[in-house]
């Protein structure tokens, strides 16, 4: 898995037939260079000229190259580190780079060659498992919550919980014994990391020192939450680029930070106004768990115990890594990955492409 967040590639192991989980493998990270990310961000900053989902031309080719040849050597290193062959995996779940997402015009792009994956690891892969969903009127996102789901039932959670994802947009899933509800939320870390990253050079407000050090500016945060998105009935997504920290202007590095910070646990907490009934628990999980300015701001906000997935024994950091591999195991079997009440696709629906190794 590779997030909005674009830092890197998350790979994990499971075993699963795309319905019980029954064992939790091991887990490895592989980051983007800077120059690699600086060339992911100019393809996604071209983005919104894109008409085709499948263009490929200049830095959108380029990009794509990296995205692939990151994920090809995350997995080798991840076989030889764990003492694996490319026979002992079934498959793989190969997500992509989001450079763009606008689900209203039916338009979802991920780059990352699934065939070329396929080929140099000898391995099959699922790949472009957003598409379908979106081309059948769907929002594309969030595609995790049928894995909160079994995580849920695995762990013997008593419900209703909420899953609280935190990469680079906020998703939340909200768990109750029927077809997962869920819905992004607002930005999670992707407006702090490109405000800390534009300021200080910083890839990201590592532990939440830059935030923890700064004030909340009231009338910034204001007109973050006054956007029409928060009023919106889900189900609804997100384009990582949907926020701006325009308002944020002649902050310092600080205070910017921590009124970034005070948006998504603000944000979080709106959701809570489509849930049917207060959740028992709220679960974080997502490079947002390991933030403790962050989870603070989470805790004052939120009306129930607020623990990270780390916290009950998930893997935190890998779990949409996980997701996506359980993803591929349903789309194998012709499972459903989307329901209405998580993407607004009209009714349950599966997805993903199939790339056979030779």
């Amino acid at each position: 898995m590779s997030g909005t967040s674009m830092d890197g590639v998350d790979v994990a192991l499971i075993e699963t037939d795309g319905e019980m989980v029954f064992a939790f493998g091991p887990t490895g990270s592989r980051p983007y260079s800077a120059a690699e990310r600086r060339t992911i961000a100019a393809a996604v900053a071209q983005a919104p000229g894109i008409s085709d989902r499948n263009e490929r031309s200049g830095a959108f080719g380029e990009a794509e190259g990296i995205v692939t040849g990151a994920h090809a050597d995350a997995v080798e290193a991840f076989l030889a580190e764990n003492g694996l062959t490319a026979a002992d995996i079934d498959v793989i779940g190969f997500h992509g780079q989001t450079i763009f997402h606008r689900p209203e015009t039916r338009l979802t792009v991920q780059i990352g060659d699934g065939p070329a994956l396929s080929e140099r690891l000898g391995i099959d892969v699922v790949h472009d498992i957003r598409a379908a969903d979106v081309a059948a009127g769907g929002q594309g996102a969030p595609f995790v919550p049928v894995y909160h789901r079994a995580l849920a039932a695995h762990a013997g959670l008593d419900l209703p919980v909420v899953v609280l994802n935190l990469g680079g947009v906020g998703n939340v899933t909200y768990l109750s014994g029927e077809a997962p509800l869920a819905f992004d939320t607002g930005p999670a870390n992707a407006l702090i990391d490109d405000w800390v990253s534009a300021r200080a050079g910083m890839a990201y407000d590592e532990g939440g020192r830059i935030a923890a050090r700064g004030r909340i500016d009231e009338d910034a945060l204001a007109a973050l939450l006054s956007g029409l998105y928060f009023s919106r009935r889900p189900p609804k997504s997100l384009d990582r680029n949907e926020f701006s920290a325009s308002s944020l202007e002649g902050l310092s590095l600080e205070d910017g930070a921590a009124t970034l910070a005070a948006f998504t646990a603000a944000s979080v907490a709106l959701a809570r106004d489509w849930f049917p009934e207060p959740a028992r628990q709220w679960i974080v999980v997502g490079g947002g768990a390991n933030n403790p300015t962050l989870m603070a701001m989470l805790r004052d906000r939120l009306d129930a115990p607020v623990v990270t997935g780390a916290e009950i024994g998930w893997s935190g950091d890998h779990v949409e890594a996980q997701a996506f591999a359980y993803l591929a195991a349903r789309s194998l079997r012709g499972l459903p990955l989307t329901f209405p009440t998580s993407t607004g696709v009209p009714e349950p629906m599966t997805g993903g492409v199939l790339a056979k190794a030779r």
